[in-house]
């Protein structure tokens, strides 16, 4: 008999949502957790921007789409029961020339499909009311962007599991999966971990995962990190809320732009650089046989080629102060270099097939007795709550 109905690789706020749904539908599975570091959200959970994002940027039907709106209603109604700080502040994305516009009025049509409510055009006049100290021909007013801190939500979920059924075990690396007597055998460095059903939601390292557990795909997480600059304290009078820019239709991030932290803390940023270290979070952080794996790699190969100039200038801002600083100037040009300091990095986890694409939308992968989160991206902290849900019903379903 195995030891646990099923086990969880991974304690970032996706792993941990899971096991929060399957605890609320039947309350007596026996649930394991498996984290490699000391505690919970170490990573892309706790080193996000914090956004509570509202879901006007993808594609209508998409999973990032459905699973966001429903996330963000989800999500709320967990901060207001559990005493989770956020707040619904607003943001605008701003065109800050004529030929960003278009593409502007695209991301405002693709909000109304998504079912946003309250969105609503700006002139500059009206930039000025929002944000007095922003530059822009035009901008989208949307209401339903807020803000959150997804470390406090992930140790309030952390805290509602142990109340139950189930244990988080923390540094538990998985090194090993195998399948035996209709149960996985979990290798932790030594220590055996059975379960019946296994889930990775193991972020950065979910694909390294999988591929313990067989399953073949033909795509690789290639991380990309995210440099912040903060504003200095007396600098943020500059920023009342979240601004963005207009995505750059070459590049799929949204581009750098300010946020309003829930603790009054202004970030700047993020770039997108190819991160040499999969959880290197220093400036020249590297694992030599991660880094190889990654340029080597076909798909990232035909990935460099297509988007080499764009790169460039990303890798070029992340060693340049001054120029990250005039990309911030396009939005506010009141802003100097000595405005701003060192933030803390993130990285994103991206997967990218063998064809060289970045895949845009969450993939989660369902085996006979396993599920793998493949690609959760933002949104996927907003989301989290409601791939949560999916995930559990579909494992119950099976589990029969």
């Amino acid at each position: 008999m195995a030891d646990y109905d099923i086990a969880i690789v991974g304690a970032g706020i996706v792993g941990l949502s899971v096991a929060y749904n399957l605890l609320q539908q039947k309350e007596d599975l026996r649930i394991v957790v498996l984290e490699k570091e000391k505690s919970v959200a170490l990573h892309q959970t706790g080193r996000n921007s914090g956004v509570i994002h509202s879901g006007i940027y993808y594609k209508p039907g998409s999973s990032k789409a459905i699973n966001c709106r429903r996330g963000y209603s989800k999500l709320i109604d967990f901060c207001e029961a559990h005493n989770v700080d956020y707040e619904i502040c607003g943001k605008i994305v701003v065109a800050t020339s004529k030929d960003e516009v278009p593409t502007l009025m695209k991301i405002y049509e693709r909000g109304k499909e998504n079912g946003l409510t309250g969105l609503k055009l700006l002139n500059e006049d009206q930039i000025k009311e929002k944000e007095p100290h922003v530059q822009g021909e035009k901008a989208i007013w949307v209401p339903q962007t807020g803000i959150v801190d997804y470390g406090q939500m992930a140790n309030k979920l952390h805290d509602l599991i142990k109340s139950s059924s189930c244990e988080v075990l923390v540094n538990h690396k998985v090194k090993g999966i195998s399948f035996q007597d209709s149960s996985h055998q979990i290798d932790c460095g030594g220590t055996i971990i059975r379960a019946s059903y296994f889930v990775n939601c193991a972020g950065l390292y979910s694909d390294k995962i999988a591929k313990l557990q067989g399953v073949k795909f033909h795509a690789k997480i290639v991380p990309f990190k995210g440099e912040y600059y903060l504003l200095k304290e007396s600098k943020r009078y500059l920023i009342r809320n979240l601004v963005y820019p207009v995505p750059n239709p070459a590049f799929p991030f949204l581009g750098v732009h300010f946020t309003r932290r829930i603790n009054g803390k202004i970030d700047a940023g993020p770039n997108a650089v190819l991160a040499f270290k999969r959880e290197g979070y220093k400036k020249f952080s590297i694992n030599i046989e991660e880094f190889l794996e990654t340029v080597f790699y076909k798909g990232f190969i035909k990935i460099a080629a297509r988007y080499f100039k764009v790169g460039a200038y990303e890798l070029y801002r992340s060693l340049s102060k001054k120029a990250f600083t005039k990309a911030l100037q396009k939005l506010v040009p009141e802003i100097t270099s000595d405005d701003l300091t060192a933030g803390e990095p993130g990285i994103r986890a991206q997967l990218c097939d063998d064809k060289g694409n970045l895949i845009e939308d969450f993939v989660i992968e369902y085996a006979t007795k396993s599920v793998h989160v493949l690609n959760a991206p933002s949104p996927a902290a907003t989301s989290s709550l409601e791939i949560g849900y999916t995930v559990s019903n579909k494992i119950l379903k099976r589990l029969g």
